[in-house]
């Protein structure tokens, strides 16, 4: 989710950038160097989307629930990071990313005291789950406008792929952590971000780079750009109809992806009859295979041009969700899951670069933050409408 990321959305009219030629080896290098820490303040948050996943009916028979009350453990979670990254991208976020890891530190802390402190009741549960995702919000926030800071698109393609990696691995590692530690351990994930916050805050020190001549005297290709006023929450974006296109390709693919989040692993258990841990393990084994792989895409995109990459997400995905949902065989149901986590990872990437174009330079940290929210609406619907489709075909309750 980044201003720098390569112009390959819907509507983008410009050609994408290349390189200077001979500075792709020290680009890539670089975008490492800055992406991999970045990548790793966003995993744990990305991991408490998923980490419940298998673990919901055993949680909904200790809280005498039924599985669609305890799936607001995860969709709790995605609307608790939907809600936060306007808020926190409009308030701290405005000063400086130091300022909004902070806050995002202390929302994070206080959702894993109330999620620790709460008992049985599903009430106080999902509110602790929803604060830390606000706290994970800000942190997610953070890692895309530091990335931004490189010249190029590819940081942030390392932060989305750190993003969805930790999506993925938090299949299996809330299955084991539950196994081990107790279901509630699973539920504070997120908390694993604190490890490299000092890391991240002494990164942040360094002075934000100047914007080019070209910036400057062009501040966005987008005709529609130039009417956008200032909001509270960044919705002036959404006058700007290239925003709205690239957001709702990238509506379409987290709400796919996430869906398959809750449903595939199912699927799997039910055609194989594996345990928990042992169907976390294999999925997120698929899942993040299809998450690196999305590294390809991304650089791949600026030569498909942003028509061809578009029909791409949108044609793998659907296709995915198809062979998830009705695949008769375990390997296509877990290729189906990881091709949606590639282009997710992969459109993450791609996509945020054409929506923060779509608006002038200095209302980018906002339009990022819109960019985000739209995909943890995906988030949060992802689940919800898998269960949906659970009891119209007659598997759940």
């Amino acid at each position: 989710m980044s201003p720098g990321a390569p112009n390959t959305a819907a509507g983008a009219d410009a050609p994408p950038a290349q390189p200077p030629t001979g500075s792709t080896g020290r680009g890539v290098r670089g975008s490492l160097r800055t992406g991999l820490p970045l990548a790793a303040l966003a995993a744990p948050g990305a991991a408490g989307l998923s980490s419940p996943s298998l673990v919901l009916p055993a949680i909904a028979r200790e809280l005498h629930t039924g599985p669609g009350p305890a799936a607001w453990l995860m969709s709790g979670y995605g609307l608790g990071m939907m809600l936060g990254t306007p808020l926190l991208t409009a308030t701290a976020g405005r000063r400086n990313p130091r300022t909004l890891l902070l806050a995002s530190a202390g929302a994070l802390l206080l959702g894993v005291l109330l999620t620790l402190a709460a008992g049985a009741a599903l009430g106080p549960l999902v509110a602790g789950r929803a604060l830390q995702a606000v706290g994970a919000a800000g942190f997610n926030v953070a890692a895309f406008q530091l990335a931004a800071r490189q010249p190029d698109g590819r940081a942030s393609g390392v932060v989305a792929i750190g993003s969805a990696a930790g999506g993925t691995a938090g299949l299996f590692i809330g299955a084991a952590v539950a196994t081990g530690l107790g279901w509630r351990a699973c539920l504070v994930l997120p908390v694993l971000t604190l490890a490299v916050l000092p890391a991240v805050l002494r990164g942040c020190a360094g002075p934000k780079p100047e914007p080019t001549r070209d910036q400057v005297r062009e501040p966005a290709r987008d005709p529609g750009a130039q009417t956008a006023r200032r909001s509270f929450l960044g919705l002036d974006a959404l006058t700007v109809p290239r925003f709205r296109a690239v957001a709702a390709v990238m509506l379409v693919l987290a709400t796919v992806n996430f869906g398959l989040v809750y449903g595939a692993p199912r699927r799997a258990a039910a055609l194989t009859g594996w345990s928990t841990v042992q169907t976390g393990a294999v999925g997120s084994l698929a899942t993040l295979t299809g998450a690196l792989l999305s590294w390809s895409l991304v650089r791949a995109a600026p030569r498909l041009g942003p028509r061809r990459t578009t029909g791409l997400l949108l044609g793998v995905s659907f296709t995915a969700l198809a062979l998830a949902a009705f695949g008769p065989w375990t390997p296509l149901v877990l290729l189906g899951a990881g091709a949606s986590a590639c282009v997710n990872a992969g459109g993450q990437g791609v996509l945020t670069g054409a929506a923060a174009e779509a608006v002038p330079p200095q209302r980018r940290p906002e339009a990022i933050g819109l960019f985000n929210l739209v995909f943890l609406l995906g988030a949060a619907l992802g689940p919800q409408l898998a269960v949906l489709a659970e009891r119209i075909a007659g598997l759940g309750p």
